[in-house]
C-alpha cells in the first residue's frame, strides 16, 4: 500500500515526463522550421512568386472594320451623244446660194471603194416584206417621200454604209423595182436579202408570196436634186454629227476641215458622222461616194437637225 510520500513522488515523475515530452516536440518544431526555411529550391519558388505577378484576362478591343476606298464609276458616253459641254444651238439662218457659193465638183482622187457592196456587181437573195410606215429606219432620214424603199440585211448594210444606195431589184418573173435603202434588216435575215416595203414588194409579186427570189444592183438614178446636210440633235461647236441626206450613190465618207487640215470621221450605224471634240463643227465639209468622187460644201452652219440644201450632186454611172 502506498504511503502519502510515494504518492507524491510518482505525481512528481509523470509531471516531468510530460514537461519533457513538450520542450522535445518542441525543439523538433523549431529544428524543423528552421530546416525548411533554409531549403534552395523554398526559396527560388517564393521569389518566383513574388516577381510574377497573376495575369488577368483582357477583352479584345474590337477591331474597325477596314473601309474600302470608293471608285468613282465612269459612264462612258455613247458615240452619239453630245458632249455635256456643248453649248446651244445655233439658229442663224440658211446663208442663200449669192452668199455662199458652192465650189465647183472636185475631180475624183480615190479610188473607188472596197465595202461588200460594188458598182456594177449584181447580187442574188431573196426579197420579203415589212411595214414601212412612214418610211423611217435605222439610217434616221426621216419620213420618206414615197414608200419605194427597203432593209437591208446586217451584213450588207455594213454600219450604215448602205445607207441612201438606190437598188434595182429584178425577180424571176421579169418585173423590177428601184428602191431606196433607209433601214436595216437584222437577224435572221441573210446576206444578199433585201426586206422590201410592203409596196414595192407588191411591184413584184403578190405579198402572199411571203419570200421572193431576187437578183439586185447599185444604181445611180436620173432624177434627183441637190445634196443635204444634217447636223443632229445636240450638235454645236463643241460636239457635232453631220448627215448627208439625198445622195446619188453611197456615201463612203465624210470629212471636216481643221486648223490641221481635212479630218475623216467615223461613221456610226445610225447613219450619223461624229467629230467628238468638236473640230471641225460648222465649217466646210467634204463628201465620198462610192466612185471615189469627192464633193466639197462650204457655208453651212451648225444648225440642229435642220436640213440644209446645198448645190452639188454626185455624178450619174
Amino acid at each position: 500500500m502506498n504511503t502519502p510520500r510515494q504518492a507524491a513522488r510518482q505525481r512528481r515523475h509523470r509531471r516531468r515526463l510530460i514537461l519533457g515530452t513538450t520542450v522535445a516536440l518542441t525543439t523538433v518544431s523549431v529544428l524543423a522550421y528552421l530546416l525548411m526555411q533554409s531549403s534552395p529550391d523554398r526559396t527560388a519558388d517564393a521569389r518566383h512568386a513574388a516577381a510574377t505577378p497573376f495575369a488577368t484576362p483582357h477583352k479584345k478591343a474590337p477591331t474597325a472594320p477596314a473601309t474600302k476606298a470608293g471608285t468613282p464609276s465612269t459612264t462612258a458616253r455613247p458615240t452619239g451623244s453630245p458632249s455635256p459641254k456643248a453649248s446651244a444651238t445655233t439658229t442663224t439662218a440658211t446663208p442663200s446660194p449669192k452668199d455662199t457659193p458652192q465650189p465647183p465638183r472636185e475631180a475624183s482622187t480615190t479610188t473607188p471603194s472596197a465595202g461588200r457592196i460594188k458598182p456594177g456587181a449584181t447580187y442574188q437573195g431573196v426579197a420579203t416584206a415589212y411595214k414601212a410606215g412612214v418610211g423611217d429606219g435605222a439610217c434616221l432620214f426621216g419620213p420618206s417621200p414615197d414608200l419605194m424603199i427597203a432593209a437591208m440585211n446586217t451584213t450588207d448594210y455594213e454600219t450604215s454604209r448602205a445607207c441612201g444606195a438606190y437598188v434595182l431589184v429584178r425577180a424571176a418573173n421579169g418585173k423590177s423595182v428601184t428602191v431606196r435603202i433607209t433601214n436595216e434588216c437584222p437577224l435572221p435575215c441573210a446576206p444578199g436579202q433585201i426586206d422590201l416595203s410592203e409596196q414595192a414588194f407588191a411591184k413584184l409579186a403578190d405579198l402572199k408570196v411571203g419570200r421572193l427570189p431576187i437578183t439586185w444592183s447599185l444604181v445611180s438614178p436620173s432624177t434627183i436634186g441637190p445634196i443635204s446636210i444634217r447636223y443632229k440633235t445636240g450638235s454645236s461647236q463643241h460636239w457635232c454629227a453631220i448627215q448627208a441626206i439625198n445622195h446619188r450613190n453611197p456615201v463612203t465618207g465624210l470629212e471636216v476641215r481643221t486648223a490641221g487640215g481635212w479630218r475623216q470621221l467615223p461613221r456610226t450605224a445610225y447613219n450619223y458622222f461624229i467629230s467628238a471634240d468638236g473640230s471641225g463643227c460648222g465649217g466646210a465639209i467634204r463628201i465620198t461616194d462610192i466612185y471615189g468622187e469627192r464633193l466639197t460644201i462650204t457655208g453651212l452652219t451648225v444648225r440642229a437637225n435642220v436640213v440644209q440644201p446645198t448645190q452639188v450632186q454626185f455624178a450619174r454611172h
